[in-house]
């Protein structure tokens, strides 16, 4: 949290206003290419939020989003700058996939267990090669994790078209699919009154999420692991002066990133697709950037900035279907629209908010009356003698 600013206005107003400006700036682009932004607008809202099945999509991109955007946030509050979300979910998946398809599970509940562990570690072990490089070898962070969602992606391609590809089914780069009994509940079958139809994606890795959040909430402000993450972030000298090892701190909060990054995988390949496909993750990883830097690194800031995303995802689709002349590029300009201004033009908002609660902390309290020429007040009671 920033200590020039209330929590409140850290929180909740500075993101509010950027989304804003972003909103009007986008209104901006849409009426420039002929088309009203209050009707695109009214579109977006409404096939995002406006009836059970845009909730069942919205809340499934969302589900994607709180795990990226949890796992970056826990390397943000190391000071590490985890971008191989999109390898890490991948192999989160591959995790998954391995666990469904070689493992006699009898129910979808004790499927979800392994496969949350399955995608852990391998989310994990991904984070876990820039993590050493970046503690040991100095390599920067960023570099490295970016390098490996190529190499992530190239993995991917080979293991599903050489390795784990089923016979007789065309060539389509996919694994088999999951059994049945591991097939997990979406919201049809776990909440039908709500109106959910049976083809709805969202599914009960939704409430795993809510879970990671309660987790990384945990973590990072009720354990001493997590004040050791925090304090390494805000300072490594004072951090190792206190006996902190940056090698641990650095090696543990990318294995905890990546995992929690690969838990992804849950919602997407298990209960999705319900078997590994040659892209799942489908820019997640990337969005989790946006979705940690909007949320202030909070877990209950990365709830509702995944909510905002997923329901972006989502109207920004019915958008295209709906009004003729939107595009799918469009839809991207305004998605890029609120990263631009929650992530690099936060400081644009933050900085005045600061200058005004600064200047207002430093003004002078106003002068009291004075007493008579030559009386002195008494200290303790303060009347004059």
């Amino acid at each position: 949290m920033n200590d020039a600013l209330p929590t409140w206005v850290d929180v909740i107003l500075v993101p509010l206003i950027n989304l804003l400006l972003a909103l009007v700036l986008s209104g901006v682009v849409v009426a420039l290419i002929g088309k009203d932004p209050f009707e695109a607008l009214y579109i977006l809202v409404n096939g995002s939020v406006g009836s059970a099945y845009g909730w069942g999509y919205t809340l499934f991109y969302a589900t994607n989003f709180i795990f990226t955007g949890l796992g970056v946030a826990v390397a943000f509050h190391a000071r590490l700058f985890n971008i191989g979300g999109e390898g890490q979910a991948a192999l989160g998946g591959l995790g998954v996939a391995l666990v469904l398809l070689n493992l006699p599970l009898p129910h979808w509940s004790v499927a979800i267990l392994a496969a949350t562990v399955g995608a852990a570690l391998f989310g994990a072990a991904w984070a876990a090669i820039p993590a050493y490089l970046q503690a040991k070898r100095g390599s920067h962070i960023v570099i490295t994790t970016i390098m490996f969602n190529f190499i992530a992606s190239a993995l991917m391609v080979f293991l599903l078209s050489r390795v784990l590809l089923v016979p007789g089914a065309g060539g389509s780069p996919e694994t088999a699919r999951f059994a049945d009994a591991v097939h997990l509940p979406n919201a049809y079958d776990v909440l039908p009154w709500l109106g959910f139809s049976r083809s709805t994606p969202l599914n009960v890795s939704f409430f795993l999420a809510i879970a990671a959040c309660v987790f990384v909430w945990a973590l990072i402000w009720k354990s001493r692991l997590g004040y050791e993450i925090r304090a390494f972030g805000h300072s490594e000298q004072a951090a190792k002066y206190a006996g902190t090892s940056p090698t641990k701190i650095i090696m543990i909060a990318m294995l905890i990133s990546g995992g929690l990054i690969g838990l992804m995988a849950t919602n997407s390949v298990m209960g999705e697709a319900e078997r590994l496909v040659i892209d799942p993750v489908q820019g997640a990883g990337f969005v989790g950037i946006a979705v940690a830097l909007m949320g202030r690194s909070h877990p209950v800031g990365v709830f509702l900035a995944a909510l905002l995303f997923g329901a972006l995802y989502q109207g920004g689709g019915e958008l295209t279907f709906e009004m003729n002349g939107m595009t799918r590029e469009i839809i991207l300009v305004i998605q890029a629209l609120v990263i631009l201004f929650t992530g690099a033009l936060d400081n644009m908002v933050r900085a005045p908010l600061e200058a005004a609660f600064l200047s207002r902390r430093r003004r002078p309290a106003a002068p009291g009356p004075t007493s008579p020429k030559g009386a002195d007040n008494d200290p303790v009671t303060g009347t004059q003698s």
